[in-house]
């Protein structure tokens, strides 16, 4: 180590990449930073993620002189280890939707849909679908009865990585963070404990269960000497990148868009709409995801022949509102309202809303309305947002930023681009260095405020073309 300041290290194990940026620990500035694609598909062997981070570290610059590391990774997944701490099968990710028939039988096993997903978001404050790694391990016992057999471990991403930079093959060193694990099914964000009895209910069988590590805690160390923080799923590490306190909105706009808030409330929605999951800072983080993000703005620039800036400019030429003219933009089936049959539908098109302004308002429209019902069904659990902050890739979008204002009626705050959920890992190694009871505060600049009266009839012409529309798919 050099004599000048303490430096620490943020890893973004995201489902196509992974990011590693180096920071100096007390004022955040960045040094230097690394990326290195992963391999497609929705299973994915671990050890590319520790070749894609030992790539990606080696572009930064590498560790040697790093004080503190943390990891943030793609939430639920699951990774499952024999009892000498080998990988018993390649990963199943979040994305990989196998599981779906047995997250339907596990909430039924409990009472059928009302009464079953009660019991599951009362319990853990999550209701199971696809995504959480309970259902993939009873698809594992029904499917793989022999990996079942073999496998004496079960971690996330993160914590696998974790695992490995601390160079230790003894299971009982394992850890994870409250973030990670409040997306597993079977631990609960509001009482901070396992839930073995639903672990054993899915998968036939307990299996070692990483430690939860508190969020500015150690969780170990590396190889080389330097402190291992506790890790976060990838939205909570985002959220602490970009500083989100309780009252902010995380309005996130990728190939999906997500919805999150810090609260210091653990959130309950029984109809699994609002997943309740934890943040890295020791508060709560409930989520609403949509299936359907930016490639709404694909669809509407590849129909108009365009591209994004010109779609965002034609949509700043047409009023508020389009003239009336709605998108419902479930081009992908959804998932919030669950409704993975449906279609996208167009309402209200007449001869004046028939030009391209409109039809590119509508589409931008459509997109903010659907996670403003995110955000609506959010606040059903007691947040009370104070400003939103928007990122992901159609945060480029002068359009997208100006009716986010109008459709959200809360400020927005559009950051600068970066690699937020590795930014929020780095703020965590800084704060397990520091020893503190808060996490450090660093400073970004460059953050541009919308602000706008709510513009009510466009969230009451997308209600009523979303009514018609679920209507007709019911």
């Amino acid at each position: 180590m050099t004599d000048g300041p303490r430096l620490v290290a943020g890893i973004d194990s995201s489902t196509q990449s992974c990011k590693v940026v180096v920071r100096d620990a007390e004022t955040g500035r960045l040094l230097r930073q690394g990326r290195a694609s992963h391999p497609d598909g929705t299973e994915v062997h671990p050890d590319r993620w520790w070749e894609a981070l030992q790539a990606a570290v080696a572009e930064a610059g590498g560790l040697d002189d790093v004080a503190a590391v943390s990891v943030g990774g793609q939430q639920h997944g699951m990774v499952c280890l024999d009892e000498d701490g080998q990988v018993v099968r390649p990963a199943l990710l979040w994305n990989d939707t196998r599981s779906a028939a047995a997250a339907r039988d596990l909430v039924d096993e409990l009472g059928g849909p009302d009464e079953g997903g009660r019991a599951w978001a009362e319990a853990v404050g999550v209701v199971p679908v696809a995504s959480f790694t309970i259902t993939k391990l009873r698809w594992l016992a029904e499917h793989e009865p022999e990996s079942a057999r073999r496998t004496a471990a079960v971690c996330l991403p993160h914590d696998w990585l974790t695992w490995r930079l601390s160079g230790s093959s003894d299971l009982a060193d394992l850890t994870t963070d409250r973030s990670d694990a409040s997306g597993t099914g079977y631990w609960s964000a509001a009482t901070g404990a396992y839930r073995p009895d639903l672990l054993e209910r899915a998968f036939g069988a307990v299996p070692h269960l990483p430690r939860v590590v508190e969020p500015g805690a150690v969780a170990g160390s590396t190889g080389g000497g330097a402190v291992l923080g506790a890790g976060a799923g990838d939205n909570a590490g985002a959220a602490l990148g970009l500083g989100a306190g309780e009252g902010d909105v995380v309005v996130s706009i990728g190939t999906s868009g997500v919805v999150t808030a810090v609260t210091d409330v653990a959130p309950l929605d029984p109809t699994g709409s609002v997943a309740g999951f934890a943040d890295a800072s020791g508060l709560f983080l409930p989520l609403v995801a949509t299936l359907n993000g930016a490639r709404v703005l694909d669809a509407a620039a590849r129909i108009l022949g365009t591209d994004h800036e010109t779609l965002s400019a034609l949509a700043l030429e047409a009023p508020s509102g389009a003239g009336g003219l709605a998108l419902v933009p479930y081009l992908e089936g959804e998932r919030t309202p669950n409704r993975p049959e449906a279609t996208g539908s167009l309402h209200g098109l007449t001869l004046a809303t028939a030009t391209r302004p409109m039809l590119a308002r509508a589409a931008i429209e459509g997109l903010l309305c659907s996670l403003a019902d995110g955000l609506d069904a959010i606040v059903t659990t007691g947040v009370r947002p104070a400003r939103a902050l928007l990122v992901g890739g159609a945060a480029a979008s002068e359009a997208v930023r100006t009716v986010a204002a109008e459709v959200l009626g809360i400020p927005v705050d559009v950051p600068p681009p970066g690699e937020y959920v590795a930014d929020g890992a780095a703020r965590q190694a800084a704060w397990a260095l520091a020893g503190t009871d808060q996490a450090p505060v660093w400073q970004r600049e460059g953050t541009r405020r919308y602000e706008a009266d709510p513009v009510h009839a466009i969230r009451l012409r997308y209600a009523e073309g979303r009514e018609r529309h679920l209507d007709r798919t019911t």
